[in-house]
């Protein structure tokens, strides 16, 4: 029996950057969170430990602070790139970049008759993401956009009934109900060259609406309303993954006490949790076997 190195990477992971961007009284905020994660010929530092071939994790961190100062920081994705096509042509012994890279929001804090635009609010909790593959300039590149801790509520058409009952099914059926869920959903692009902004405004209001159209007879119902959205509205794109956790919300037994409940108030259960997972793609989608990887 042989014993063989298998595929392998590294990288900086989480790498916090924040930059300011000053025109005169109006500042502009961008907050990022990095990760890299390289290969190619890396072998021998498994082997053998030689480190000839290896660009030090703290290089990457500190390309991070030195592009978001060169470069400035636009859209999430063109860093993206930019960052993984860096490294790849720059270094001869990498191969293949990954950058990932979350998007924290912040909302201009504005107070009448004073012009001084520098005072911010987080924005919720909702995070943009993207995650970028790259074999260089002019090899093979995949980008995908995203979002996560987006949390959404029906308070009413949601149905759930016609489920399998065995010897341990308690759930009693329901034919309306809270359907609440965090939304976590990565799109991948048929190309790198995407209007990302307006193409990540459009995806996400697709997502919103479908949730909010659709009477659900399941979350997989919704989820999958959600993706076929997204991918009719917007061209640019050709598969959608989503991780959707039901948010369970139970009718509180007020009976007790003497008082109704007439769906009105609920108790919101934080664990355990359904979870609902699913892929939506065209049937045209092109192979991309590295993009989520």
């Amino acid at each position: 029996m042989a014993i063989v190195l298998g595929p392998n990477r590294y990288g900086k992971a989480e790498t916090r950057v924040v930059r300011v961007s000053r025109d005169g009284a109006v500042h502009h905020l961008k907050d990022l969170n990095v990760s890299i994660a390289l290969s190619g010929d890396m072998e021998d530092v498994h082997l053998t430990g030689d480190n000839a071939a290896v660009l030090t994790t703290d290089a990457q961190k500190n390309t991070v602070f030195a592009f978001a100062r060169k470069h400035g920081i636009g859209e999430i994705e063109d860093f993206a790139l930019l960052l993984a096509r860096h490294f790849v042509d720059a270094q001869p012994t990498i191969h293949h970049a990954r950058v990932e890279i979350d998007e924290y929001g912040w909302d201009r804090v504005i107070v009448p008759g004073d012009a001084r635009r520098h005072s911010f609010v987080r924005a919720g909790t909702e995070v943009r993401t993207t995650l970028v593959h790259s074999d260089g300039t002019g090899g093979q590149e995949t980008v995908v956009s995203g979002l996560k801790n987006l949390v959404v509520l029906n308070s009413t058409g949601s149905e759930f009934h016609g489920f399998v009952q065995d010897e341990y099914t308690t759930l009693p059926p329901t034919d309306d109900r809270v359907l609440a869920t965090e939304v976590t959903a990565r799109w991948r692009h048929r190309d790198t060259a995407a209007d990302w902004a307006a193409s990540f405004a459009e995806a996400r209001r697709c997502l919103l609406e479908a949730f909010a159209g659709t009477h659900s007879r399941s979350l997989q119902q919704t989820l999958y309303a959600m993706g076929r959205r997204a991918l009719t509205q917007c061209p640019e794109l050709c598969e959608v993954r989503m991780a959707m956790p039901n948010k369970h919300h139970f009718d509180v037994d007020l009976a007790p006490f003497g008082l109704d409940n007439p769906g009105e108030v609920f108790y919101a259960a934080d664990r355990p949790y359904g979870l609902i997972e699913g892929t939506v793609t065209t049937d045209d989608a092109p192979d991309a076997p590295s993009a989520w990887t």
